[in-house]
């Protein structure tokens, strides 16, 4: 390929068509699936370059932070492609299929688009709670609301990860501003104690994943993760033992630093000191939003070393076939850029994952196998891996919450536990690839949906926290001993949002459990039916289930404490009232977790659709 051909393909690329200009890009190109992430670039310019300007001090930088968010929510939520596809909708440039852009460093499919969304939409809640709270206040709004903007762009990189730079990139970017955040108040001993024990572990586990990408990477000649599992399917009969340890520890290495940002264990020890040195609103960021985009990479990890992608589009593909068509109407030197100019070249990572395809069905070892039956090996040791840490997660972080009577470290330990249950579905989806495809979306949809409801759950957890605190200057659950004497609807909000927690029907947490538990269920049988052993799918199952009932001890704890015991004497006057921008704003929160399982159509239609083209 020569220079102009080069350039040509990076226009193609960035812009969608080589004729377009910046300000004109089409709709199948990179710019414009990277939209949502350029809005929070702009949004955090705006908050900066504001502060610059005469009396621009008096806008609150939190007005700024949710017009950007809901602007970024806008355009990375084409809620009509999150739904089903009519057939003739698919080859239209706007469509979301599967493309990789920016040279394959990120991935556009229906999942990043669902991903964003939630992770954009909790952003816009999450500004409204802090505006309500106070905290920031108008002088550090700025700052925080930068930090704040700054990790969601990583984790919306981490939702689109496509290459294992990008990956260690995205973890980084969302990491780096939390570690700020965590200290948050400042001249607070404990706010300081949080956030240099969350840095420094956070600086060990990123350098234990870059060992383990750097292996990785030169074990295999690239980083790219679909060229990843081509290779490997295409090495791995090969491979001796000693290669085959490295893959092994590779892998692990790379899990570590997912491990840290999902808080699963052994990797938690920061989370429960962290909770409760941050404030509740560092909190509910922390336990929401990089929970969600953690589950995102992982899954992009894990089917990036695991599974050959199905067939996308290239940038600009389907806007250079709408040019094709019309080359009658076309000048000769536009036809000729068009021409040369396709997607397909040497230079696509699609067209380079499709000649190693073709290479890898040819090779003796493997002949008569397709690269997804060369990686079931991979796969196995990937999902019982995943299951493994799934149960001693979600087992841990049930049991240290007994003792708890700070109420941040007790849902410090309850997020522990919900990665655990949240990691299952992953299990699944490992455990059904090559088996059944169609088995193995319906358990990324129980992901999505389990993701959507535990946003609503855990937000408003917080936000309880973060009233009371603010209303009786304490945080200890002895304290909230007979509050429903003072705040009844508060009460009844937060005792809806614990038993939501647990699961229990007819709240929407039921929903999310449930979806978990069937993708297992699921899981199992597949396996079975395909002669393989799936005893530890079942074994998952039945510590999850075992999990919710003990689960239930500590949550309705917090509800007697609040509804059964005696007021304490010394108890200060409380400053709340149930009848406030406060309390509807808790109202709002608490209203999905009651009503959504009353009709959950809309949200399982779009957790499907999200799985749509993540399979062949």
């Amino acid at each position: 390929m020569n220079l102009h051909d080069l350039v040509s393909q990076l226009m193609v690329d960035t812009k969608g068509s080589p004729s377009s200009s910046f300000l004109a890009i089409t709709a199948d190109s990179s710019l414009w699936a990277f939209l949502p992430e350029l809005i929070l670039c702009a949004t955090v310019l705006v908050m900066l370059l504001v502060r610059l300007f005469r009396g621009g001090h008096r806008l609150h930088a939190g007005y700024i932070a949710l017009a950007g968010s809901l602007a970024a929510l806008y355009f990375a939520a084409p809620w009509h492609y999150l739904t089903a596809l009519p057939a003739d909708a698919v080859n239209s440039p706007a469509a979301v299929t599967r493309m990789e852009i920016f040279t394959g460093m990120l991935v556009y499919d229906p999942f990043s688009v669902y991903l964003r969304s939630v992770l954009l939409l909790f952003v816009a809640l999450f500004v409204i709670f802090t505006r309500i709270t106070g905290i920031p206040d108008r002088e550090d709004g700025a700052d925080i609301y930068t930090l704040v903007l700054g990790a969601t762009l990583g984790m919306c990189l981490m939702a689109t990860a496509n290459h294992l730079l990008m990956v260690f990139l995205a973890v980084e970017m969302a990491s780096v501003p939390s570690y700020v955040l965590a200290g948050l108040q400042k001249g607070r001993r404990k706010a300081s104690e949080a956030a240099l024990k969350y840095s420094i572990y956070g600086a060990g586990t990123a350098g234990v994943m870059l060992y383990g990408i750097s292996l990785l990477s030169g074990l295999l000649n690239t980083a790219h993760l679909p060229t990843i599992a081509l290779r490997l399917a295409e090495k791995f009969p090969h491979m001796g033992g000693p290669e085959v340890l490295v893959l092994a520890f590779a892998g692990l290495a790379i899990g570590v630093g997912l491990a840290f940002k999902l808080s699963a264990v052994p990797f938690h020890f920061w989370c429960p000191d962290v909770f409760e040195g941050a404030t509740a609103e560092v909190n509910a960021f922390l336990s929401v939003a990089s929970k969600a985009a953690a589950l995102g990479l992982l899954l992009r990890v894990v089917l990036g070393i695991g599974s050959v992608p199905p067939d996308g589009v290239a940038p600009g593909e389907r806007t250079l076939a709408a040019m094709e068509r019309g080359r009658e109407s076309m000048s000769a030197n536009d036809l000729s850029i068009s021409e040369t100019s396709g997607p397909k070249s040497t230079s696509d990572p699609l067209a380079v994952a499709h000649v190693a395809a073709q290479e890898t069905a040819e090779s003796p070892a493997t002949k008569g196998k397709t690269p997804q039956q060369t990686l079931a090996p991979v796969r196995s040791f990937i999902a019982k891996l995943v299951a493994f840490f799934a149960i001693i997660t979600c087992t841990f972080g049930n049991l240290a919450a007994y003792g708890q009577n700070n109420l941040k470290r007790l849902l410090a330990y309850s997020t522990i536990a919900h990665a655990g249950y949240m990691m299952m579905p992953i299990a699944a989806v490992i455990a059904l690839i090559g088996l059944d495809n169609a088995g193995a979306q319906s358990a990324v949809a129980a992901l999505a949906i389990y993701i959507g409801v535990y946003l609503f759950m855990n937000l408003g957890a917080f936000a309880v926290v973060a009233f009371l605190r603010n209303a009786m200057r304490s945080e200890e659950i002895p304290d909230y001993a007979g509050l429903i004497r003072r705040a009844p609807l508060t009460v009844i909000c937060f005792s809806l949002i614990l038993f939501g927690l647990i699961g229990l029907p007819p709240l929407s947490g039921f929903i999310g459990k449930f979806a978990a538990f069937a993708a297992l269920v699921d899981a199992y049988q597949g396996v079975q039916r395909s002669g393989q052993h799936g005893g530890y799918l079942l074994l998952t199952l039945v510590v999850g289930g075992i999990n919710t009932a003990v689960s239930l001890f500590y949550y309705l704890r917090v509800v007697k404490v609040m509804t059964i015991d005696e007021e304490p004497r010394e108890r200060m006057p409380l400053a709340w009232s149930d009848v406030s921008l406060a309390g509807a704003f808790l109202w709002l929160i608490t209203l999905p977790t009651a009503v959504l399982m009353v009709n959950w159509n809309g949200l399982s239609d779009m957790a499907h659709a999200a799985a749509r083209y993540l399979f062949s």
